[in-house]
Parts: structure tokens; C-alpha cells; sequence
């Protein structure tokens, strides 16, 4: 690839990004807003388990939020500085806050399963101090990883002038790329994983419905579990619609990237993936529907002010 086809090789169509992850990001700080705000006024004295990994949810949508800025910042500046500060730093936290906030929504239903089929019983998952461990390791672990690739991209990667292809995923080096492959292929797998355990968990909340629904139990407990399916239903198609489009795209992302020569292809499979990609940022604006489905707190918040703002 010529220098002369320099200018062809940037991202096209930057405006129509820009408006498109602005909004996501207007809209997304407004609405998590006060999910914080419930956050900070709640008694955080009285927690369980739900409530941590919610919380957990809370600030890694928010980071991402914020994350949001940098990458709008890249699509307006299109100078070297900006695109080194992007790849190394804003990719980085981007992929950091939505890998946490897919954790995060796979524990919240974990745990909302458990108490759904053993009403009676308190599992070691469902535990505060279990919960804070498991956070604590989600977010040291994404951290580890993330600041590997952060160190290497800045010690082989940082470019001092201006790339051929500008775009993050085609200046890899040797070492970064074979990272960048490695750690892509396992978050693909295990996003599988907690995909085929939310549709399972799903289904096995139906089970549960229509057993209460053959027996004798009292209209409570029907209305009970027919909220809780309600609620995980929500949980899995907010989970679908943002993630596994990205998910779908990405693996064969990686793998034919490099494999491409002109500048047209390399254009439409990155607007392809860009696409996928804002899918997966709206999720930021979707999760406060989880918080009020799942969250006693939050809809308790929601039903004062809107009581307060009657007339």
C-alpha cells in the first residue's frame, strides 16, 4: 500500500460517528446519572449480592460512558497524537467497562436464578463478601490484561508519524498483534460461554414458571415468578442486542484484518465492525432498565420522585 493512498484509508463517513456516538453518550450520561445518584443516597449499609454486582454495573457503565469521549475525540482529530492516545488508552477502556458490565449482568443473573429455584436456601454466590471477592477479581483481572496491552502498545506501537492505514487494529506489531489475537479469542469464547448460560438460565426460569403454574401454590408466588422470568427476559435481550452483534463481527475481525491489501475492504469491514461496535456502547443506555427491573432500591427511588412530582 502507497502513501498516496494514505488519505483513502481513513475511516470514512467520521461525521455520521460522531453524531451517532455523541448521542449514545448524551443520552447514556443522562440516564445513568441517576443510577449514581441512587447509588450514593441509598443506605449502602443494607447490601446483598445483587446489589453489589449491580453497583459493580453502575460504575463500569459509567466508565464507559466516559471512555465514549476519547473515541469521539478520535473520529473529530485526526492527527498522530490523537490516534496514539486512542489506541493505546481509549480502546483500552472501552473494551475494559464492557467486558466488566457482561461479567457483571452474567452474576446478576446467576444470582437472580439461585433465587428464583432455591427461595430457601443461601448459596455461597449469593453472598455480599462473595460478591465483593468476584468483583474485585473481575476488575483486577480486566485491569492485569488491559495494562499489558497498554505497556506493549506504547513500547512497539506508538507511531511517530502518520500510519498508511488509520485505523488502531491494522498497526499492530508482531507482539501486540499475537496479544491482541490471544486475549480477543478467549473473551470470544468465554462471551459464548455466559451466552449459552443466560439463554439456559432463561429456560430454566420458564421450568420453574410452569411448575408454580401445575401446582397448587398460592397466586403470589405465580405472580412472583412470572416477574422474575419478566425481569430475566429483559436481562438477556439487552445482553443479545448489543453484544452478540459485535461478538459475531470481531472474531473474523482479527483473523482477516491483515489479510486485506486495498483500502476499500479494509474500509468496509472496519465501518462493519464500528457499527457492531456502537451497538455494544448502547448498552450503557439500556442497563438503567436493568437497574429498575432488578433493583428494589432504584424503583423505589423512581416511584418517590415520580410521587413527588405529582400534582
Amino acid at each position: 500500500m502507497t502513501n498516496t493512498t494514505e488519505a483513502l484509508c481513513e475511516v470514512p463517513a467520521n461525521e455520521v460517528f460522531i453524531f451517532a456516538y455523541s448521542l449514545v453518550f448524551l443520552v447514556s450520561l443522562v440516564l445513568n446519572c441517576f443510577p449514581l445518584a441512587v447509588h450514593f443516597c441509598s443506605d449502602q449499609r443494607v447490601q446483598s449480592s445483587i446489589t453489589v454486582y449491580m453497583n459493580n454495573l453502575i460504575a463500569a457503565d459509567f466508565f464507559l460512558c466516559l471512555s465514549l469521549l476519547l473515541r469521539i475525540a478520535s473520529y473529530a482529530d485526526s492527527t498522530i497524537m490523537m490516534f496514539n492516545i486512542y489506541c493505546s488508552f481509549g480502546a483500552t477502556a472501552f473494551y475494559i467497562n464492557m467486558y466488566a458490565s457482561i461479567l457483571f449482568m452474567e452474576f446478576i443473573a446467576i444470582n437472580r436464578y439461585l433465587k428464583i429455584v432455591r427461595p430457601l436456601e443461601t448459596h455461597t454466590l449469593q453472598t455480599v463478601r462473595t460478591a465483593r471477592y468476584i468483583s474485585g477479581a473481575i476488575w483486577f483481572v480486566l485491569l492485569a490484561i488491559s495494562s499489558i496491552y497498554v505497556i506493549l502498545y506504547l513500547s512497539t506501537s506508538w507511531s511517530k508519524t502518520k500510519p498508511e492505514v488509520f485505523i488502531c487494529d491494522f498497526q499492530d506489531s508482531s507482539q501486540i498483534s499475537a496479544a491482541y489475537t490471544s486475549v480477543h479469542s478467549a473473551s470470544f469464547v468465554i462471551f459464548i460461554f455466559i451466552l449459552v448460560s443466560l439463554i439456559f438460565l432463561y429456560w430454566k426460569t420458564l421450568q420453574k414458571l410452569r411448575e408454580v403454574q401445575l401446582s397448587t401454590q398460592a397466586e403470589f408466588n405465580r405472580q412472583k415468578f412470572r416477574k422474575s422470568k419478566q425481569n430475566m427476559l429483559v436481562l438477556v435481550v439487552i445482553f443479545c442486542v448489543c453484544f452478540v452483534p459485535y461478538h459475531l463481527v470481531r472474531l473474523p475481525y482479527i483473523f482477516i484484518r491483515h489479510l486485506l491489501n486495498d483500502c476499500t475492504s479494509i474500509q468496509a469491514l472496519h465501518i462493519l465492525k464500528e457499527v457492531t461496535a456502537l451497538l455494544a456502547a448502547l448498552n450503557v443506555s439500556l442497563d438503567p432498565l436493568i437497574y429498575f427491573f432488578f433493583c428494589k432500591a432504584f424503583r423505589d427511588k423512581v416511584n418517590l420522585i415520580s410521587c413527588q412530582n405529582c400534582p
